[in-house]
């Protein structure tokens, strides 16, 4: 369905809940929705937040003429466990035979997606992103770049949404565009691998605060690297704006 989310045009569900696996989860705005939605459209009464399959959604970019940015599973995690291979590759077959869409799969289960990228064909419309709310999970960008090493033309991206730390080693999993700028000497720490930071403070009840020194040090290294650098929102409230020193960032592949 259409929706407000800056970096994308549409949302398209074919699988919706999840499990918490890390602090960024704490208030996942998803589950709060699934609970408004308890019984209804596809969501279960006794635990409308439980990984659950709609092989009815399947069909819909088949539907959709105009090309769009579709962001998959904005209600859960394409690559949870509860997930089946098969129904992944349902998913995958849809994306893979509908070119004119540009498809931004999310997760935070880098190890599940890189394994389906270096056993399966990664169709290029397809973007691979993974979640990353402070350094501790920095790592997760190294599945990225197993997925680069196995075919270097898939579009990555990592979402600091909702940024709850500084992400101070980012730039060494940036694709810089340059990499004769990375001195020698540091080049053996580097994993570039990212071709795009979505940066975004928490929203809803009991949002943490986001530091904006965080949010300029992404942006800084982000330009260090000629890579392209989305600024979604500051904080919990519409009033809290996306504007970054007065300046708007809203970078796309």
């Amino acid at each position: 369905m259409p929706t407000k989310i800056s970096w994308t045009d549409e949302t398209w569900n074919p699988v919706s809940g999840c499990t918490k696996v890390s602090p960024g989860c704490l208030n996942c705005y998803a589950s709060r929705m699934a609970q408004r939605l308890r019984g209804r459209f596809g969501y279960p009464q006794d635990d409308p937040f439980a990984v659950t399959l709609h092989p009815e959604r399947l069909e819909e970019p088949l539907r959709w003429k105009k090309p769009r940015r579709i962001f998959v599973c904005s209600m859960g995690d394409l690559f949870h466990p509860r997930v089946p291979w098969v129904f992944i590759s349902d998913v995958f077959q849809v994306m893979a035979f509908t070119p004119e869409h540009t498809y931004q799969v999310l997760t935070k289960r880098p190890g599940r997606m890189a394994h389906w990228a270096t056993t399966h064909v990664w169709p290029p419309n397809v973007w691979a992103g993974v979640s990353i709310e402070s350094a501790k999970y920095l790592p997760r960008a190294k599945f990225l770049y197993d997925m680069k090493c196995s075919n270097r033309n898939i579009k990555t991206f990592v979402s600091g949404e909702p940024l709850l730390d500084p992400l101070d080693g980012l730039a060494s999993y940036l694709n810089w565009k340059d990499f004769d700028l990375v001195p020698t000497a540091a080049r053996r720490h580097f994993m570039p691998c990212v071709d795009l930071a979505i940066v975004g403070g928490e929203t809803g009840p009991g949002a943490r605060p986001m530091n904006l020194d965080w949010v300029r040090s992404i942006r800084d290294q982000c330009q260090v690297a000629d890579v392209p650098f989305h600024l979604k929102a500051l904080g919990p409230t519409r009033a809290a704006g996306h504007l970054l020193d007065g300046v708007e960032h809203r970078g796309m592949l």
